[in-house]
């Protein structure tokens, strides 16, 4: 399981995800990859972001399973990996 988040340094909603972020990074197996919308735009771009930020973009075997846009809680993001099946 791998997690690109895409955020950047003048997004709020990025800025209150980060407690979220650093929670899946410590307490999962997930391989967690972050990059920045402007400092990373030619790495971000290839996951096209869309116009709202923070995008969680959830991958299994390399095919995108799912999509977070916006902020969210941890408890809400492990509920949908147990949705889909990649944690239990």
């Amino acid at each position: 399981m791998k997690l690109v988040k895409i955020g950047a340094i003048w997004c709020s909603g990025c800025l209150v995800m980060n407690k979220v972020w650093k929670q899946l990074k410590d307490n999962t197996s997930i391989e967690c990859i972050e990059y920045d919308y402007d400092m990373d735009e030619e790495e971000a771009m290839k996951y096209s972001p869309g116009d709202v930020l923070p995008v969680f973009i959830f991958f299994k075997d390399n095919v995108e399973l799912f999509r977070m846009v916006g902020e969210f809680s941890y408890q809400d993001i492990m509920n949908k990996l147990k949705e889909v099946g990649a944690v239990e």
